[in-house]
């Protein structure tokens, strides 16, 4: 899995890094799949703004979030991103686990 953090106004430091990455291992736990996540942090007058882009094979999820404080920003939108990605995977598990019913011999 691919990550790139960047920063539109504000600069990415080491201890926001890390902390967008311990929070971005959650997502992963749940979805092995991912193949890259791109981040996006800036900062808009007093908001500060997070966006991330997740592919996953055959889809892009994509999730935005904004806060006065940027570690609530990004705890808000891991939380959006772990729901959305849980139910990519639930929607995958339908699709593969239902079959055409097969004829019961009823006879």
């Amino acid at each position: 899995m691919n990550t790139q953090i960047t920063g539109h106004h504000v600069e990415i430091t080491a201890a926001i890094r890390d902390y967008v990455n311990g929070k971005l291992e959650r997502v992963t736990r749940h979805f092995d799949h991912v193949i890259d996540i791109n981040v996006i942090l800036s900062v808009e007058k007093l908001q500060q703004k997070v966006e991330a882009t997740i592919h996953v094979r055959g889809k892009e999820i994509f999730a935005e979030s904004d806060d006065q404080n940027m570690y609530a920003a990004i705890d808000s939108l891991v939380d959006k991103l772990d729901r959305s990605v849980i139910r990519h995977k639930e929607k995958q598990q339908d699709r593969r686990g239902t079959a055409a019913p097969t004829p019961e011999a009823d006879e």
